[in-house]
């Protein structure tokens, strides 16, 4: 008998997703690599939709199916395995978070001219207090949902004044004129890549929204969360592209910044400061809570209280930012790295597909392993291009 699905919950959770991936370091590659390639940036962008898809369905549907999260699912594929990739997520969590809780305070520090410090403060105490309502599983969901349209629509104003080049961008998606490895990489691995492709779907089992007979709504889910993620990169992008266009340069010490405010002045520049606090604050939820998702199956303590760990995660990064500073040059390296995580879960995920321990009956669609085989081999492919470059060029 089919379960009826609980629609509001499969929205979070998608939501959940792409407000995990838009956070400021998506911001700033996005920024960054428009200024690089250009028009020709347009194909990165379409082939990374394109490998976020395929991974996206493969985790979601076979988290769905086994109704386990990815770490127990890696430790009956493999034992141990389960703990590695854990503390892979966790760190690359970790370290995003830091960059979120910067990028919530550089937001709040644009609004209205407090210190960014005094910005992150006051973003992780909103943060904290969304896990420490009684019902935190909606707000969370209604937080992302919210979030996540402000983000949009406002990308989607800049991108309308900046006058973008749109029949170029066309061109250049199916014919570059440039490409880099590096690009690729370090976006994947921003929009699927490390704890960001698990979020939606531990969201899912959270709220017990799995079972083969709700694929079809996984699916929608999982194409949904990157159909998120995937606009708001587009948006960035002709904005940036419709400013670059009329030779203007981007601040290498605020490059995404720098977007705004050339196509709408101070005005553009106020726009930028709630884009990046809700980019931030959004991404310290989504990371926050996913990052814990992988730990706490593994003890009962953990899952007892893993509310007050989530808090005491946010509590961490902020304080790591506040004695740190606020770490701008990470947030490629780290969506580079979260790229290099991505082929080892991906893979783990697919083993696990063909396990019928874990999946019972199910029959993984070939196309779908076959797809997702590829994605592995190529972000490993990719993964080795851009180290070998590194170390050409940094002997």
């Amino acid at each position: 008998m089919k379960k009826k699905y609980n629609w509001s919950v499969l929205l979070g959770a998608a939501f959940l997703m792409a407000s995990s991936a838009i956070g400021p370091g998506f911001l700033t590659q996005t920024a960054v690599f428009t200024e690089q390639l250009g028009a020709s940036f347009a194909f990165v962008i379409l082939l990374s939709i394109v490998l976020d898809a395929i991974a996206q369905l493969n985790i979601w549907r076979i988290i769905a199916v086994a109704d386990q999260p990815a770490q127990e699912i890696a430790n009956r594929v493999f034992p141990g395995l389960g703990y590695f990739l854990s503390f892979l997520v966790f760190l690359g969590g970790l370290a995003f978070n830091i960059g979120n809780i910067a990028g919530a305070g550089l937001g709040l520090n644009v609004l209205f001219g407090i210190s960014v410090q005094q910005g992150a403060v006051i973003s992780a105490i909103l943060a904290i207090g969304i896990f420490v309502y009684k019902e935190a599983g909606k707000a969370m969901d209604v937080f992302a949902k919210t979030m996540g349209l402000i983000k949009i629509c406002l990308a989607l104003f800049i991108a309308y004044i900046s006058d973008p080049p749109l029949a170029e961008a066309a061109i250049r998606s199916v014919n570059p004129t440039q490409f880099s490895f590096g690009a690729v990489l370090t976006i994947v691995g921003g929009t699927v890549g490390g704890y960001i492709t698990f979020s939606g779907a531990h969201r899912l089992l959270d709220a017990r929204q799995t079972g083969i007979e709700n694929l079809s709504a996984v699916n929608k889910g999982a194409l949904s969360a990157i159909g998120l993620a995937s606009l708001m990169r587009l948006l960035l992008f002709i904005a940036a592209l419709g400013v670059i266009s009329t030779g203007a340069r981007l601040d290498p010490a605020n490059p995404a910044a720098s977007v705004f405010q050339l196509a709408s002045g101070q005005f553009g520049y106020k726009v930028f400061g709630l884009v990046i606090w809700a980019a931030g604050i959004s991404s310290v939820v989504g990371s926050a809570y996913t990052s814990i998702s992988f730990i706490k199956s593994f003890h009962h303590f953990i899952l007892k209280y893993h509310k007050v760990i989530i808090i005491i995660f946010i509590i961490s990064s902020c304080i790591i930012f506040l004695i740190v500073g606020k770490p701008v040059k990470t947030l490629l390296a780290v969506g580079a790295i979260n790229g290099l995580i991505l082929p080892i879960a991906l893979g783990v995920m697919l083993i696990g597909a063909y396990r019928t321990k874990i999946i019972s009956n199910y029959k993984q669609p070939l196309w779908l392993t076959l797809t997702g085989a590829a994605v592995v081999i190529t972000m490993i492919w990719m993964g080795y291009g851009t180290i070998a470059k590194l170390l050409t060029v940094n002997p």
